[in-house]
């Protein structure tokens, strides 16, 4: 068995240099000396002696993972991609008045931040109103958490808590409290934790979603894979906006922010940030692709976040309105055949529902609503956001090539089972 260099030649076998054995050349071995390997760039590509250039091996080991991975696409809570797990109709979040937040909430952390400050001051800013969240339960797992009141309430997901028998929120100082849920929202991921001890917190500042532009520039900070030391920072660019991400246990979640800044397993929960140092989204979901070992992650627009949160804080749970329908995109071809830009299709209509108490009915196709135009599923959705239970709205539907006017009354959708 041939011995390691600094034992030297033991064997008898000659070609001694002071005591060493001379290696087999190079082409003879798998691996290399840093100064038998050509620098990187075009000349790493040389041609060998028949003409073809020499393949680097590990590009090609990459290659084939990513290959092995493409087009994996999921909320983190069916594929554990952001936090870490060890042992391991049509409905819409209700909107809640701005005047519903904790007065002066959000005047901390990210307060004062401009864009000539810089990343690092961002970092130095929020990071201490970024929280670990480690959960205990049928299986043990961690998440980010986000402190955005001064009393230590802080947003996560909803699918980081999810079956918690108990809750440890760790601080950037280090410290560690037992954290309390407060209430869960699996239709928008989004939960909230108050820290059981006595403030006050610091916190994010939370800004909107509502003005974002692609290309703009984001900051992701996250406590990913549970480490110890403090948060996690990340750079990139708004990539996308509305993106629909699929969730294999319920609805997709709409109008989601596609950013390429890294987030890292175990930041799920995290914020993303804008150039201000202000939150505008929380950090939910991953895509991995052939395109990249990163992919793209997504964020829900803090918009939605801080509604559903401050609703779970007031009430214990987020109320949603309920239309009653399933539906998809109108095909291409068939909005061309019928005039319009696009619409909102009617596959189902839940019996009992708002919908089918107002008359809709299956193969009829939404392309307005109160004098705005829906050329889409998804915007209907969004649509929908900013209405309450109870308030009754005009839909301009499609029905045998006839334009007719339903009006409909929305409703709060049931408890789930019900």
């Amino acid at each position: 068995m041939e011995r390691d260099e600094a034992d030297g030649d033991r064997n008898g076998d000659g070609d001694e240099v002071a005591g060493f054995r001379a290696p087999p050349p190079p082409d003879d071995r798998l691996w290399r000396h840093p100064s038998e390997v050509e620098p990187a760039g075009p000349a790493a590509l040389r041609p060998r002696a028949g003409g073809r250039p020499s393949p680097n091996p590990w590009p090609v080991a990459l290659v084939s993972g990513l290959v092995g991975a493409a087009l994996t696409l999921g909320v983190v809570a069916s594929t554990g991609a952001l936090h870490d797990r060890r042992n391991a109709g049509v409905v819409v979040p209700r909107s809640v008045p701005p005047a519903a937040a904790e007065p002066g909430a959000g005047a901390g952390a990210g307060a004062g931040v401009n864009d000539s400050d810089g990343v690092v001051s961002i970092a130095e800013a929020v990071s201490p109103a970024i929280a670990r969240v480690e959960v205990s339960g049928p299986q043990r797992s961690t998440g980010s958490g986000v402190v955005f009141r001064r009393d230590g309430h802080l947003l996560t997901n909803a699918h980081v808590v999810e079956g918690a028998e108990s809750i440890n929120v760790v601080l950037a100082d280090g410290s560690e409290h037992r954290g309390r849920l407060v209430g869960s929202d699996p239709l928008t991921d989004i939960a909230v934790v108050a820290i059981e001890a006595d403030g006050p917190f610091p916190t994010a500042e939370l800004g909107s979603a509502v003005d974002l532009r692609v290309g703009q520039s984001t900051v992701a900070i996250g406590s990913p894979l549970g480490l110890i030391g403090g948060a996690s920072v990340t750079t990139g660019v708004v990539s996308a906006l509305g993106r629909r991400v699929p969730s294999p246990d319920g609805p997709p979640l709409l109008d989601m922010i596609q950013t390429d800044a890294a987030i890292a397993p175990g930041s799920s929960g995290g914020a993303l940030l804008d150039r201000s140092g202000s939150v505008i989204g929380i950090t939910t979901a991953i895509a991995l692709s052939q395109e990249g070992a990163d992919g793209f992650g997504f964020a829900t627009p803090i918009d939605i976040a801080r509604a559903v949160a401050e609703e779970i804080i007031a009430t214990g749970q987020a109320t949603h309105v309920w239309l009653g329908i399933e539906g998809r995109d109108l095909d291409h071809r068939s909005a061309r055949d019928a005039g319009v830009d696009g619409g909102a299709v009617v596959e189902s209509v839940v019996e009992g529902g708002p919908a089918g108490a107002a008359g809709l009915a299956a193969g009829d196709v939404i392309v307005g609503l109160s004098a705005e135009t829906v050329p889409s599923m998804s915007v209907l959705v969004i649509a929908l956001r900013d209405l309450d239970p109870g308030e009754v709205i005009e839909l301009e539907v499609l029905r045998d090539g006839d334009r007719i006017t339903i009006p409909v009354t929305l409703g709060a959708r049931p408890p789930p089972g019900q």
